[in-house]
């Protein structure tokens, strides 16, 4: 696995300037390897733009940040034709969604038009302007936030588009141990005198090799079933106990299979295996099926969260 070792740098890396949020570091870069893209969930100031911003720099490419806003249009984000009176002629100018790493911040709070530009980019990883068709460059993510408590001034993102993302994760708020870390961290970072040398950035070779390796990491067929088995009870819960009746009105879709298997591979491949164990499976399955889920009338009026019924669903659908 000649990929692996600057995987891992990379995510040593932006874990020593992301304190306490190892499992978010991870899924970022799991996302980063299987071409997928993130949408993160957390109260602000925990670090969503400082993990993707930190990974920008440390791994060869260039980053790009989008600030959502309610005036936004579709072409800030991936860009316009401006006529050249010069030349007579009209030449296009990239927005924003060429960038290797982007962050799409506050992505609630601009319209849905503009949020469908972006996802249309992002699933299909090029952009279309008057008529012509221009490539993204690759390796290409984008982290999507959204603050999960303001409501006033945001425009949800519908249940079709957040199927697009292969992970949502949610990010909590760091004890008091790791808090008193990065206090000390970043204060040691701004201090004047700090003139610490630049590391080396990973190539972004890297990632295209890291690519190739997981492609190659294989599924038993006792796998590939429990993958389906999963899918499957998240459409028909009522199977596995009538305590989950009713309990979701919408399961999963194929793209939610593919999700799943795409990163627990990777997630296989990250710990140094070429297989999959069914720990990959449910190590991942949350943050790739938790925004796939319409829940049920009941089952929302009792406080339940996807999560929780995905609790019930691991724990009851067997393998193999």
């Amino acid at each position: 696995m000649t990929a692996l070792d600057p995987i891992r740098e990379l995510q040593t890396r932006v874990n020593r300037a992301v304190l306490g949020q190892e499992r978010v570091v991870e899924r970022l870069i799991v996302a980063l390897c299987a071409n997928g893209n993130v949408l993160m969930e957390g109260l602000p100031g925990l670090a969503k733009t400082r993990a993707i911003k930190t990974m920008a720099s440390h791994l060869e490419g260039e980053f790009a940040r989008i600030q959502f806003t309610p005036d936004l249009l579709p072409s800030d984000v991936t860009g316009s034709e401006i006529y050249r009176e010069q030349t007579g002629t009209f030449e296009f100018q990239q927005g924003p969604i060429f960038g290797n790493l982007v962050l799409a911040d506050e992505i609630n709070r601009a319209p849905a038009k503009v949020q469908a530009a972006l996802l249309e980019a992002m699933e299909e990883q090029h952009v279309t302007v008057a008529g012509k068709t221009y490539a993204l460059p690759q390796p290409f993510l984008v982290l999507a936030t959204q603050n999960p408590i303001e409501q006033e001034g945001t425009y949800p993102l519908p249940e079709a588009q957040m199927d697009r993302f292969l992970l949502h994760v949610r990010i909590d708020q760091p004890s008091p141990e790791t808090e008193l870390g990065i206090l000390r961290l970043i204060r040691e970072e701004s201090a004047p005198d700090r003139s610490d040398a630049p590391e080396q950035r990973i190539p972004a070779q890297a990632v295209f090799d890291a690519r190739r390796e997981i492609h190659a990491v294989e599924n038993s067929e006792v796998i590939d079933r429990y993958l389906v088995d999963l899918i499957e009870a998240t459409r028909h819960p009522e199977r596995y106990g009538d305590d989950l009746q009713d309990a979701i009105r919408v399961g999963a879709s194929p793209r939610g299979t593919l999700a799943l298997d795409k990163a627990s591979r990777t997630l296989a491949w990250l710990n140094g295996r070429d297989h999959v164990l069914p720990d990959d499976v449910r190590a991942i399955a949350h943050d790739c099926l938790r925004h796939r889920l319409i829940l049920g009338y009941e089952a929302r009026a009792d406080g339940k969260t996807a999560d929780d019924l995905l609790d019930v669903l691991l724990e009851r659908v067997a393998v193999g």
